[in-house]
């Protein structure tokens, strides 16, 4: 089950139903089926605090995943700085859905063991990033 809510921010607007279905398709071509994924949206101030108290990080960051996985079952709890993802769409000069999209998937595809710490490992998730994202119909 993938559910949406979100805490101190409004609801983006998403067409859930196809969201859930491309992650689940995307978790797929990793050979995993979805358990139960919640994602939170929230503002950059909650994000931080969420940082702060369970990751020991003092500062923002656009996504946080909470990975209860199993070997074949993604789960967890992707938090999403709906502020973050804005200010990054502007920066990067994409429109905001296309950028909400890529972290939706950064977060399940850390759920698949994916990574990011390194220029490496950063550069790998690009990739599968983009090639999730042209899973988006």
């Amino acid at each position: 089950m993938i559910c949406y809510s979100c805490q101190d921010t409004d609801m983006p607007a998403l067409d859930e139903r196809k969201v859930s279905r491309w992650v689940r398709a995307v978790a797929a071509c990793y050979g995993f089926a979805v358990g139960n994924i919640h994602y939170i949206f929230c503002s950059d101030e909650r994000e931080l605090e969420v940082n702060r108290q369970f990751l020991g990080h003092d500062y923002y960051t656009d996504v946080i995943t909470f990975d209860y996985s199993t070997p074949s079952t993604l789960s967890g709890d992707i938090f999403i700085s709906l502020d973050t993802v804005r200010s990054n769409a502007e920066t990067v000069g994409v429109p905001f859905d296309d950028e909400l999209r890529r972290i939706i998937i950064h977060g399940v595809l850390h759920l698949t063991g994916q990574g990011d710490k390194t220029p490496e490992t950063k550069a790998q998730m690009t990739a599968k990033e983009e090639q999730a994202l042209s899973l988006w119909k």
